[in-house]
């Protein structure tokens, strides 16, 4: 057959390329042209959108000058704060506060106790106190405060720590340095890292909402200036708990060998999820996000050079990235780490996991999804695998904690709740 007359899959389509060099040019100029013009559309957009939900919180809550701070409430200050973890800051606020416990762990006083306790002497249960500790503060954070789901964490962290405090194991500085952390770091990292600082309205929530916890927590602050007087607003708080904190790492935070026996098991636990060939970087990482007080108190040494400028830019480039380039997160994509009701065994589900998956549902997603096959190819274990280890009906807020608390301290929970129910209303703390 004449090669003239022989059918292609384009001639038998009623399709004809054009292999006219003009032609072609002139359709790469015309996408180079698209290109030109829809990235300025584009990067417009985000211009005015990036900061909606900020104007939008300015609008919602009308605190326009620092007297106004002093009428803030606890309901306010959870909503604003939850805003920052669901919908802003979801990865960075989510890892400051992993680096606050963390953090907790250069105070010798505060090591030395977790390691009598054997919670970290093997991976198994610092797995678990990983989990435990995550559940108790996302039920706190994620819930109105006088809600039943957060008044139970309460109680509970309340009746976990009760006989430590008592009995003088637990210092009651090192009790508030460690509320003081949950409220500084997430203030700095955003400062540090992300691709827009606090407001005050912000801070003041964050400041608001832990003083509020540190209440429920039975904390006293008699070691900050205005302790015993009282401070004006959430601001204020956040401001002596930053200087004290401060000033008790100069005075508190030494190297000594419990502060490095119990990092390195957390550092196993933050790394869980990394391939052992890269477990020397994600090391590396971690003391990059390390300050050189925090590095030394843990016997850790600096990363290399080139390592911590590679993670800079990384950073810079993140920053970038998500202040000009990226749209804001919808609140249908809300980062939510739990289930918002109980399941049929009265029971709350984690609804993912970034160590062992502890209390996560055995559903097909969370055994047969991406997160679940790039989990089976790292050999680490999937929810509902070897039986009840990882509690795969769920947790109870009565009885997290470790195993030889289960099923304990329930009267004594209920007394705490009972007391919480009056003098736990979400109203402001400063009145």
């Amino acid at each position: 057959m004449d090669n003239s007359t022989q059918l292609t899959p384009g001639k038998f389509l009623g399709f004809v390329p054009n292999t006219d060099p003009r032609v072609a040019g002139l359709g790469f100029q015309q996408l180079v042209t698209c290109v030109c013009l829809l990235l300025p559309a584009y990067a417009f957009l985000v211009s005015q959108l990036r900061f909606r939900y900020l104007q939008r919180l300015h609008q919602k809550y009308p605190y326009t000058t620092r007297e106004s701070f002093s009428r803030m409430t606890d309901d306010e200050a959870c909503e604003i704060q939850k805003g920052l973890v669901q919908l802003e800051f979801p990865f960075l606020y989510l890892k400051s506060l992993q680096f606050a416990l963390f953090r907790t762990y250069g105070i010798p006083t505060i090591s030395t106790v977790l390691a009598n306790t054997a919670q970290f002497s093997k991976p198994e249960t610092s797995l678990k106190r990983y989990a435990d500790t995550a559940a108790l503060v996302q039920e706190f954070v994620g819930h109105a405060p006088t809600s039943r789901r957060a008044c139970t964490s309460i109680a509970r962290t309340r009746w976990i720590h009760s006989s430590y405090r008592a009995s003088g194991k637990i210092l009651e500085d090192d009790m508030l340095y460690t509320l003081g952390l949950f409220a500084i770091q997430p203030v700095r990292f955003v400062k540090m890292y992300e691709w827009r600082d606090l407001s005050d309205l912000e801070r003041c929530a964050i400041g608001t909402f832990w003083k509020s916890l540190g209440d429920s927590l039975n904390i006293s602050y008699d070691a900050l200036p205005s302790g015993k007087t009282g401070f004006r607003d959430g601001l204020h708080w956040l401001e002596e708990m930053m200087a004290w904190s401060d000033d008790y790492e100069v005075r508190c935070m030494v190297p000594h060998v419990k502060n490095r026996e119990v990092a390195e098991q957390t550092i196993a636990v933050l790394l869980y999820m990394l391939p052992q060939s890269l477990q020397f970087i994600g090391m590396r990482f971690v003391s990059f996000m390390m300050d050189d007080r925090l590095r030394k108190a843990m016997l850790i040494d600096p990363p290399p050079a080139f390592d911590a400028k590679l993670f800079s830019l990384l950073f810079s480039a993140r920053r970038f990235a998500l202040r000009y380039l990226a749209l804001p997160r919808p609140y249908v994509l809300r980062y939510v780490s739990y289930t918002d009701d109980y399941n049929e065994s009265g029971r709350i589900y984690m609804t993912n996991w970034d160590a062992a998956p502890y209390y996560v549902e055995p559903s097909l997603r969370n055994r047969w999804g991406p997160i679940a096959w790039l989990t089976w190819a790292l050999g680490r274990p999937l929810p509902g695998d070897e039986g009840d280890k990882y509690y795969p009906k769920g947790y109870d807020n009565l009885d997290v904690g470790p195993k030889y608390f289960e099923g304990k301290g329930r009267q004594a929970m209920e007394d705490i709740m009972k007391e919480l129910e009056t003098t736990r209303r979400g109203q402001c703390p400063f009145h």
